[in-house]
């Protein structure tokens, strides 16, 4: 629930705030329009949509709903945008909340009694469910149950209610923080994978279609190779280069343009922004390229463990430009020529092995 201060000076003026809901609706609109419908749309995870279509197809013809999904991988690679494909896949009803609101029995509850038979459940982030929300849900899960407790200590007793039979699509960017009885629930687990420069740029020249600016092969090649394997980057980045390409040439996105607005923007070749470039440079410069703790990073930094953990590691790692160790975090041989630093000698064979 938002708390409202009744200091007049920190309320936000009329006319910020509806500055501020008019670009929140442009954005969702935004979201909205890309986001591909069925599976003949949807971009990359080649392997799974195959699995999934063999999925549904057997449910629709078995008439059940479909089995519960768990979807975990790094943020922005398309969780949600496939749990909307599913729902539309299974011509079902689709209802998305992420596990931080759920905070008392009655929002679980409240969610699981409003579905309908065959509805989608899409939980993002649900690794951070409460202990109690997460009991909730083992019977709804199981035998499209609810056990409640009513009454007082003495008087107490248990009933079930029925729910819809649903299926969940669970979302998590970490799935060893889901607890084993959660995840043995799901039928499907399944980690989405960062995308292929091919893949990428398929993406781009949709995004660049829908938004009706001209793209080059060459341009789109250039935004894919500093999207860090990720779509959502990737849409975001043709937005911003579409604004310069108006600005500078004409509306048109080619390699040139690419270049000069993503310079412009302080993204690398390799897709490494300011941030990544600064906790590379602390690593090298001041721990002597590592090992070094998460605490003294965040703190070093200046950002939060998580935020650094769950944003920025996955592609550096997967880039090959971190390794994490037991004692640590290291700058690898990759970084320290990505970033034109000379190798420490005495590390070469530490690196090399």
């Amino acid at each position: 629930m938002a708390i409202i201060s009744n200091d007049e000076e920190k309320k936000p003026s009329r006319k910020n705030t509806n500055a501020v809901s008019k670009q929140t609706e442009y954005d969702r609109g935004f979201e909205n329009n890309i986001r591909p419908k069925t599976f003949d749309e949807y971009i990359g995870q080649t392997h799974l949509k195959e699995t999934l279509k063999i999925t549904i197809l057997a449910a629709k013809k078995r008439e059940q709903p479909l089995d519960h999904l768990l979807f975990y991988g790094p943020p922005g690679l398309g969780k949600t945008t496939l749990a909307s494909v599913i729902a539309n896949e299974m011509k079902s009803n689709i209802k998305i909340t992420s596990a931080p609101a759920l905070e008392r029995p009655r929002d679980i509850i409240g969610i699981l009694m409003s579905l309908k038979d065959g509805d989608v459940l899409f939980i993002d982030e649900i690794h951070r469910l409460n202990k109690i929300a997460e009991e909730i849900l083992y019977s709804a899960m199981e035998d499209f149950f609810i056990d409640m407790t009513t009454g007082k200590t003495q008087t107490s007793k248990s009933i079930r209610i029925p729910t819809a039979k649903f299926t969940l699509i669970g979302a998590t960017t970490k799935a060893g923080a889901l607890s084993g009885p959660l995840r043995d629930r799901f039928g499907i687990v399944h980690r989405l994978e960062f995308y292929t420069m091919e893949e990428l740029e398929a993406v781009i020249s949709r995004t660049a279609g829908i938004l009706d600016v001209k793209i080059t092969e060459d341009g789109a090649k250039t935004i894919a190779l500093r999207s860090r394997g990720t779509p959502r980057i990737a849409n975001r980045l043709v937005k911003r280069v579409r604004d310069y390409a108006i600005v500078k040439s004409d509306g048109v996105i080619d390699e040139k343009t690419a270049k000069s607005s993503l310079d412009l923007l302080k993204i690398d070749p390799l897709g490494l922004d300011t941030t990544d470039i600064a906790l590379l440079r602390l690593i090298i410069e001041k721990y002597n390229g590592g090992p070094v703790g998460i605490e003294t990073l965040s703190a070093a930094l200046g950002e939060d463990i998580k935020t650094i953990e769950d944003v920025y590691e996955p592609f550096l790692i997967q880039a090959g430009l971190i390794l994490r160790t037991p004692r640590g975090r290291k700058a690898s041989a990759e970084a320290y020529r990505h970033l034109k630093y000379k190798l420490p000698s005495q590390q070469v064979g530490l690196f090399d092995e």
